[in-house]
């Protein structure tokens, strides 16, 4: 069976970016996750060890974030990372991060980068 958790819309303030500017001052970024598990202990118990807490993951995201990468890829994989050596529910992830104006030539609202990384 395949059951999903998603976050979506986790909204932070970070400082990543290669101008030594965003460093500086930051931007905003918004980060949606999806996970697949097994849902069919919970079915039965209705407790909380048998699923994926979608709290552990909001806590890594924001970790995650509030260390400077020059790369939205390098902090995307870092969450990544701790998703499989935190928590061993998880059978599959998909990490989306959202850099909101990024310093580029041109009219852009964002840039983004995704990652997908089956676990098992």
């Amino acid at each position: 069976m395949k059951h999903t958790v998603e976050v979506n819309g986790i909204k932070l303030y970070a400082y990543h970016g290669c101008l030594p500017e965003e460093g500086k001052i930051g931007g905003h970024y918004t980060i949606d996750v999806a996970v697949t598990t097994d849902f069919t202990a919970s079915f039965e118990t209705d407790d909380l060890n048998d699923t994926v807490d979608y709290v552990i993951i909001n806590q890594i995201v924001k970790d995650e974030m509030h260390q400077r990468s020059k790369l939205i890829e390098h902090v995307a994989k870092r969450i990544i990372n701790r998703f499989k050596s935190e928590i061993d529910k998880i059978h599959w992830a998909r990490i989306k991060v959202t850099k909101h104006c990024p310093p580029i030539e041109g009219d852009v609202d964002d840039v983004a980068v995704i990652i997908e990384e089956q676990f098992d």
